[in-house]
């Protein structure tokens, strides 16, 4: 997660998948899994599988085969806007084996996976839920790790039933972004990671990679942080909720960049402000769900970017920090060689109030059953029973807590600058939702009116910087000298929020010729740098 870049790219691919009807589906397909999930008192059995491409409310079917003949099993589900979809039972047999498959029906086609077999094997005895999780970490801890689409190197499944007989039993799943790019690419992933994880027996949890608003105003950054927070609130209910193998939301917080200019931050956030937002964030997500979410950085940037809050040191820390050995048991993170990280979780001995350490981001991933050649390590600090009062508490959505669609905006130009053709055009825009509050998704662009499609020339450059939630300046280049008359439009690929749009006119005079700079002299190539020096592999 550290590791993680900024990066803008359109998953032009991905999303047209979900402009799809079921009935238009082209040659749709299903993965079929079966596995025995340890469960206490009794074990389970948990069918899963994702719908490509992906297609909404299709009903799957499960089918045995007995006497050479299939049968009904009565067994039903209804995939996810994701495409996946899972159903669970209890068996009843302590010794057996059967084969299955599903039918899922889309529309009027109907088609059928491929067999899957299981064995039933009676499980040890077990005399209370808490030895379901194994002390199999380090230093006799429980063992966790975090995945992302970084696990799923060519759209590669993780198996996640190596992963437990690896030893891990809690995965933190990235569910969410501020990027809409990078959104799209968690929820690509999710459903089908969480199904397969708790199949496995693995609890999941949840993690929101936070990119801060480029603003000094207090209310603005409150704003923010709440649109973040909705964002998060939507994907955990289209999970339907939190369940009893569930752990709380994570926000991940470790990075306070609010302005880049050729691939170099600008601009830093304000101390106060980095932690006025996460206070923010944070209480929105424990008074919509009962359950306190957690808070995930590394001990510098704590000390560094934030400023010490009572608030925060209420709710769960998952700390970062690489290079140190959990299997010592007298290593902890969050300790200098002299003197002390200074943040919220901090005491007065100069160790730190952590829930979960992020020891390691180089596990070798062929261990722990990813295609990636690296994951993250994770221990839990204390036992299985303060590991599961974190699973404490179920929240189930309501029908207001669900993403809205097509819901209606409001668009505003609140300024704009335009000058000379050797001066950028700088527009800013605000769109809200009906309540008032900004929009969470989507983005802005200016088009031509008339034209074909409103498309502006090639040569024209256009570049959208979200400011905060539902605020973008909106910069343009190499634009004409004379009248330009379009419209400014806003458009949400995910359908969330309705589109919109707002006439503008502009004139630009003719500026001087931009000299053209020079060629920069080639620079030496920086020699790989070894990312994984001193930290923990197994």
């Amino acid at each position: 997660m550290i590791r993680s870049r900024l990066f803008i790219f359109i998953l032009i691919s991905f999303l047209t998948l979900g402009l799809f009807s079921p009935v238009n589906a082209a040659n749709p397909s299903s993965t079929f899994f079966i596995v025995q999930t340890p469960s206490f008192p009794e074990y389970k059995v948990t069918f899963h599988g994702v719908i490509s491409p992906k297609v909404k409310n299709a009903v799957v079917k499960i089918e045995v085969l007995l006497n050479e003949q299939w049968s009904d099993t009565k067994l039903r589900a209804r995939s996810a806007s994701s495409g996946a979809w899972k159903v669970q039972v209890r068996a009843t047999a302590l010794e057996s084996k059967a084969s299955y498959r599903a039918k899922v029906a889309i529309g009027k086609k109907s088609i059928t996976t491929k067999v899957r077999s299981l064995n039933i094997k009676q499980p040890p005895e077990l005399s209370a839920p808490e030895q379901l999780i194994a002390l199999t970490g380090p230093g006799g801890r429980i063992h966790g790790t975090d995945v992302s689409r970084w696990q799923h190197p060519g759209d590669k499944p993780i198996d996640f039933v190596k992963m437990y007989n690896a030893g891990i039993r809690f995965v933190m799943i990235k569910a969410s972004d501020t990027r809409d790019d990078a959104d799209a690419l968690a929820l690509k992933y999710l459903l089908m990671d969480r199904n397969a994880a708790q199949a496995a027996g693995i609890f999941t949890g949840y993690y929101h990679y936070a990119i801060l608003p480029n603003s000094t105003n207090p209310d603005a950054v409150i704003r923010d942080a709440q649109a973040q927070a909705q964002k998060a609130l939507w994907r955990l209910s289209s999970l339907g909720g939190y369940t009893e193998k569930d752990l709380p939301y994570a926000l991940d917080l470790e990075n306070n960049c609010v302005a880049v200019s050729n691939g170099t931050c600008t601009k830093y956030a304000q101390r106060s402000l980095v932690t006025l937002w996460a206070e923010t964030w944070m209480q929105t997500m424990y008074e919509k769900t009962g359950r306190k979410p957690i808070f995930y950085s590394y001990p510098t940037f704590m000390e560094q970017a934030m400023v010490r809050s009572d608030k925060l040191r209420e709710y769960p820390l998952w700390k970062a920090q690489y290079g140190i050995n959990p299997a010592d048991p007298t290593a902890e993170p969050g300790r200098k060689i002299f003197g002390c990280f200074v943040h919220s979780w901090s005491t007065s001995d100069c160790s730190s109030l952590w829930q979960i350490w992020q020891y390691s981001s180089c596990g070798y991933g062929d261990k722990y059953g990813v295609a990636s050649s690296r994951i993250d390590l994770n221990v839990f600090r204390g036992d299985t029973s303060s590991f599961l009062q974190l699973t404490r508490g179920i929240w189930t959505p309501q029908i207001g807590d669900y993403l809205p669609t097509n819901e209606p905006t409001t668009m505003f130009i609140t300024s704009v600058n335009a000058t000379s053709t050797d001066k950028a055009v700088k527009i800013t825009v605000e769109v809200k939702r009906p309540s008032g509050t900004p929009v969470v998704t989507g983005t802005v662009a200016f088009r031509l009116n008339p034209g074909p499609n409103g498309e502006l020339p090639k040569k024209v450059e256009q570049t959208p910087v979200r400011d905060a939630a539902g605020v973008w300046t909106l910069t343009l280049r190499k634009l004409p000298a004379g009248l330009t008359e379009g419209y400014v439009a806003f458009v949400d690929q995910t359908n969330t929020h309705a589109e919109n749009r707002q006439d503008l006119s502009f004139t630009l005079l003719q500026g001087p010729e931009v000299t053209p700079s020079p060629t920069p002299t080639p620079k030496p190539v920086p020699q790989p740098v070894d990312t994984c020096k001193n930290q923990i592999r197994n």
